[in-house]
């Protein structure tokens, strides 16, 4: 079953949005990717967010650049929680996408990762997913305990 929706503002977003839906996969969480702006395809955004729910999705990763406004939007038109991933643009950096993710009103609050953060943004999908998930929570625990294994004590000139 899905639980998990991976959403971006255009075809250019998916070499970053990729890194969610790879750790998503490390962690056995069944997903689906879709492009929805909420510039140019106002009716899909708000058909997605209107049905999540009902669809069975849990969180919802939104990806966007440049005034980034597809994870508020998403989070006006659902109760699932959001987690935003800024996407790095040529302009400014990427910072316009933060600031644009960061900067939501009260009642419609959106998780914001960092700047092409995708990779975290399905790590904090499995987190929210672990707590009432114990085989996951299982699997996200010993993803972290092989990340910590893999860091050596001391420095080598390798």
């Amino acid at each position: 079953m899905v639980q998990v929706g991976i959403i971006m503002g255009s075809q250019s977003d998916w070499p970053t949005m990729k890194d969610a839906a790879l750790m998503l996969d490390e962690l056995g969480i069944a997903y689906e990717t879709k492009i929805v702006s909420a510039h140019r395809t106002p009716d899909r955004l708000w058909e997605y967010g209107k049905t999540a729910a009902a669809r069975g999705l849990k969180v919802i990763i939104a990806g966007a650049g440049g005034a980034a406004h597809l994870p508020g939007m998403m989070a006006s038109k659902t109760r699932i929680p959001v987690v935003g991933v800024p996407v790095q643009t040529k302009a400014l950096a990427g910072i316009d996408s933060l600031y644009s993710i960061l900067q939501m009103p009260k009642g419609y609050p959106v998780a914001t990762m960092a700047i092409g953060g995708a990779a975290n943004a399905g790590l904090m999908a499995a987190a929210i997913l672990a707590i009432s998930d114990p085989a996951l929570a299982a699997r996200l625990d010993a993803w972290r305990d092989a990340l910590s294994a893999s860091i050596p004590d001391e420095p080598s000139d390798a």
